[in-house]
């Protein structure tokens, strides 16, 4: 059994590996996980049910406020419910996929989901935290601090595979959402500036696993 103490935060774009990786690295280090993007897209979910326009700031507000998101931390099980709702399939579907950087970019959901992050993590006393502002907004005193990268096209490649979708549209949703996510005003996607990036690209996710276990280690890359 794993003995580490801590919180480590994973953050990049879409299809940089972050779920597959963050959620192995829990389980061999037998700490919680967190998937703070699945808390936007159940709330962007919750949006789309009440017929909100995504786009709508103050309504998008209200509809969160009220809705009750729970997500798991369980590396194997992570199931997300919204009003006692389980919503693992749907808040991964391609409507939620193009309307989550728009509610993601709202001030207010982000400062409440934030603060429900803060409040898990705080309850953890081993935690693998997954998301695009991990090390910058969300856990900034992080033990470890990573930022996965990898080229659009494998990107693009992993992505569709999971979702069936066409490779080359994939890619421009990818470098739409990295253009959203980048430019907006609360938490942007960027890297922290003493997280350690970890190009992906042409790597396996065992061994990305491994390159995150030797930095806990201390060891160098």
């Amino acid at each position: 059994m794993s003995t580490f103490q801590g919180v480590v935060a994973v953050d990049g774009p879409s299809g940089s590996g972050k779920s597959t990786v963050s959620r192995r690295l829990a389980e061999a280090l037998d700490a919680a996980y967190l998937d703070t993007g699945a808390m936007y897209r159940a709330a962007t979910w919750a949006v789309l049910q009440a017929g909100v326009d995504p786009h709508d700031a103050d309504g998008v507000l209200k509809v969160v406020e009220a809705a009750q998101i729970e997500i798991g931390t369980d590396p194997a099980a992570p199931h997300v419910t919204v009003d006692g709702i389980g919503v693992d399939a749907p808040i991964r579907g391609p409507q939620v996929t193009a309307a989550v950087s728009a509610v993601a970019a709202v001030p207010g959901v982000r400062a409440m989901l934030v603060g429900a992050q803060r409040a898990i993590i705080a309850a953890a006393g081993a935690i693998v935290v997954e998301g695009r502002d991990i090390g910058t907004a969300v856990a900034p005193d992080a033990t470890l601090k990573v930022y996965l990268t990898a080229d659009v096209t494998e990107r693009a490649r992993r992505r569709s595979q999971e979702t069936e979708a066409d490779q080359h549209a994939t890619a421009a949703d990818l470098l739409r959402r990295d253009a959203h996510d980048s430019g907006r005003k609360a938490d942007p996607l960027r890297q922290a500036d003493d997280a350690v990036e970890l190009d992906t690209t042409a790597l396996s996710i065992d061994e990305v696993v491994a390159a995150l276990l030797k930095l806990l280690a201390g060891e160098n890359l």
